[in-house]
Formats: structure tokens, sequence, C-alpha cells
């Protein structure tokens, strides 16, 4: 059963998983290190998934679930765990981010939606609380996990405004940042994802010094989610969404052409090379 932290998480959507991989690897009849051969994941950590220690990222699922042959199981198991890694104030954001059609943000540093791995891991470590390296991990995988509705066969639209300081403070490495610039430039080339660059030409506006998210759903519904530093704010109320709605707008009109943001962050990723 699972060992670590069991009234921590049990009942929850992460427990469930943690339970369920391990009973199919007994069924199976496999050894940690017979699966870890067929995946070509460390024993270690498959071990500590099936402890509920930790959160795997969704290539792991994939491999898990050819393994197993569930059809899909382990991956939609997977989509509910990773919920559990995100703050309550969150997590209905997430919820409703998972079954949006479109999506507009506007984001004064670069989102999780776009970020590299490496990216992502430098940005939570630099976290003013203290982190060991399990839960830096541990947040680095929830993050990405959101990135897999852009990989959907029926993804969502998404339209992002990125303001210009996000894209000129680098991370140290450099490597690291002109990774995440080409990952940036790459995902704006997608069909069914417009970038679009705020300079800072276009002066003060009402979202400085924050993100906002604008959801909708099939049925027509919005929601609208502003973002600070250290809190989240959820609007349902159909009078609250328009007014962020207008703001986006204004915003969208300010930025520059999704063609001239390309090329814009083209340059930079040239500017980038060693």
């Amino acid at each position: 059963m699972v060992e670590k932290n069991s009234e921590e998480y049990e009942g929850s959507a992460r427990w469930v998983l943690a339970c369920e991989l391990q009973r199919l690897r007994e069924e199976s009849g496999k050894s940690l290190a017979q699966l870890a051969e067929e995946t070509n994941y460390d024993r270690t950590y498959l071990h500590r998934l099936e402890t509920g220690e930790r959160l795997s990222k969704l290539p792991v699922m994939e491999a898990l679930d050819r393994a197993y042959a569930t059809g899909g199981l382990l991956m939609r198991l997977w989509g509910l765990a990773r919920l559990d890694a995100f703050k309550d104030k969150y997590r209905e954001f997430m919820r409703l981010e998972a079954k949006a059609t479109i999506l507009h943000t506007y984001a004064s540093a670069i989102p999780g939606l776009l970020q590299t791995e490496g990216f992502a891991r430098v940005v939570l470590s630099s976290a003013t609380t203290p982190m060991d390296s399990d839960s830096i991990e541990e947040d680095v995988a929830a993050r990405l996990g959101r990135q897999e509705l852009l990989q959907r066969p029926r993804p969502p639209h998404v339209r992002v405004i990125l303001d210009e300081s996000a894209l000129r403070r680098p991370a140290r490495d450099p490597v690291i940042w002109r990774d995440q610039l080409m990952r940036i430039s790459e995902a704006a080339k997608s069909p069914h994802v417009t970038v679009q660059v705020l300079p800072f030409s276009a002066g003060v506006h009402s979202l400085m010094g924050g993100s906002l998210w604008l959801l909708w759903m099939a049925d027509g519904s919005a929601v609208a989610y502003l973002e600070g530093n250290r809190s989240g704010e959820l609007i349902e109320e159909p009078e609250g969404v328009e007014q962020y709605r207008l703001s986006y707008d204004r915003l969208r009109d300010e930025a520059l052409s999704p063609s001239d943001s390309a090329a814009f962050i083209e340059q930079l990723v040239e500017d980038s090379r060693p």
C-alpha cells in the first residue's frame, strides 16, 4: 500500500493514482527493476510514484500507460492527481482551464504554459520560501503538466500578450534562457497559439504587476482569473469578466502584431546565440 504520508493523501486523486500504479505492477508480476528497464525510468523514481512521494510528468504516465496497456486510464488519473499540487485558490482555475476552448492571457512574466522545464526550475528555485529539491521537482512537474492541454487532438485557442519586460529579464544560464526564447518562438508558430509582445512604448496600464487569464467554455460562459505575486482571484460574475475583457482588449490594441511579435522574439533568439 502507499507508504508515505498516507493520511495526507488518502482519498485524493493522487493517492488513487499511487495505489493503482502499485496494484498494476504487482498484478503484472513485474519487479521495479523490470519496469525500469521497460520504461527507461529509474526504479527509485518509479517506486516514489507508487508511494505518492512524487508526482510524475506526462511522458512518464504515457510510458506507464503503454507498459500496463491501460488505454489512457493512468493519464486520466494523472490529470486529476496533478491538481493536488496546486493550492485551493488556484485549483478551481485549473479545473476551468482544462475545460476551456479559448484562453486569453496577459502576462508580465513568462507564463507556465510556455515555460521550458529548465526555466520553470529556475523560477521555482528562486522562491523566497526555501524549498527542498523534491518540492521543487514536484512543482516543476505540476507546472509542466498544464502544458498537456496544448498537446490535445483538439487544443484550445490560446492568445498570449507577453510584456516586453518578461523577455528582457533573462535566466542567468544563457543556455536555459535561449532554450526558453526558442520555446516561445516555436509556440507562436502553432496554428492554435498566438503570441503578441506588449512593448515598453505602450506605457502604463491597468494590469501592470500581475497576470490576467480569460477563459471561455464550450457553452459560451466565461471567467477571469487575476493573479498577483502572492494572490489570485477568480471572477465569475459576467460584469466583472466583461471589465477585464475590455482591459485585455486595450492591451491587445497596444501590442505588436503577431507577425511583428514573432520577428521581435526571433531577433532575441538570434541575439542570445553564443
